[in-house]
């Protein structure tokens, strides 16, 4: 399966939602007007898009109306659609890799996001590459956390790095530094414990580790990736901003798009926060995930 026909299949909840709006609102021949902008904006909201987003976007075809290079309700999808995929930029989007091995990838998140299966598809991605992998254990609040990564380690072929249940998380981010240092690794994958975007001390922890992991490796984490579930919308985007204010998110993993019809958050997250979506989780397994590219994004958000 090509990675269109995998977005379209994960967005299908999202584009049926959408796209039932709009295909009313949009019919071929109908004349732009402001009845007619108001009627795309009840609709592009109800897509979960987000209402900073949606008043921009439509403000966008206002102007393009009145300036004469739009005039017909048909030439407005094609106008958003251009529109929202300009917004990423091909190098924002990739992953950073350090000058000189390792580089240091920080995964966070909240329990249930889908964080630790997402670190395991990104050590998979990152072995198809032909990179070598290193995971650290930093979710050491939960046992089953530990135990669920070492299985995936083993699934994928890769070396774990773990302490005992509550021990230190930061200890663990050390050791996992100097395991890879020593071991010539290309990529040191620390899953971070799980830890709702409300709790202080468990936020202070996240920059602990950052601290930590710079301290042995000094330019070191080069990426922190905030894993965010697409189902619940939009506070993902509540999530993702409390996050930024203790690490320094550099990208974002959009897990359970498959299962969302909330998928049309991915545009108001760009509207909203200066962090790109840099890979997107489809379905369960392994291998579903992609990085994320915003044209075939669009296009399968919205197919006619």
């Amino acid at each position: 399966m090509g990675l269109f026909d995998a977005l379209r299949r994960g967005l299908k909840k999202t584009h049926d939602k959408i796209m039932s709006g709009l295909s009313a609102v949009l019919p071929v021949g109908r004349r732009i007007d402001e009845v007619l902008l108001d009627e795309l904006t009840d609709a592009m909201l109800a897509g979960d898009i987000g209402p900073r987003a949606v008043l921009g976007l439509v403000d966008e075809v206002r102007e393009a109306w009145k300036a004469g290079q739009i005039k017909e309700a048909q030439e407005i999808l094609p106008f958003l659609k251009q529109r929202i995929a300009t917004t990423w930029s091909e190098k924002a989007r990739a992953l950073h890799f350090a000058d000189m091995p390792p580089t240091v990838i920080l995964v966070a998140g909240i329990n249930g996001s889908g964080k630790t299966t997402s670190v395991a598809k990104l050590a998979y991605y990152l072995r198809q590459q032909g990179r070598s992998v290193l995971l650290g254990a930093c979710d050491t609040f939960r046992a089953a956390a530990i135990e669920q990564l070492v299985i995936w380690s083993e699934r994928v072929g890769v070396d774990i790095v773990k302490h005992q249940p509550n021990s230190d998380p930061a200890a663990v981010a050390f050791d996992a530094c100097d395991a890879a240092l020593a071991r010539k690794m290309d990529v040191l994958l620390i899953d971070t414990a799980g830890r709702l975007h409300t709790q202080e001390h468990l936020m202070r922890e996240l920059n602990k580790i950052q601290r930590v992991v710079q301290k042995r490796i000094p330019d070191a984490p080069h990426e922190v990736l905030l894993v965010l579930d697409a189902t619940i919308g939009q506070n993902a985007i509540n999530q993702a901003k409390i996050f930024s204010q203790s690490a320094e998110v550099s990208g974002l993993f959009l897990a359970k798009l498959d299962g969302s019809a909330k998928g049309g958050i991915v545009v108001g997250i760009r509207d909203e926060l200066d962090i790109p979506v840099k890979f997107v989780g489809l379905g369960e397994t392994i291998e579903a995930i992609e990085p994320f590219d915003p044209d075939l994004f669009v296009d399968a958000l919205f197919e006619v």
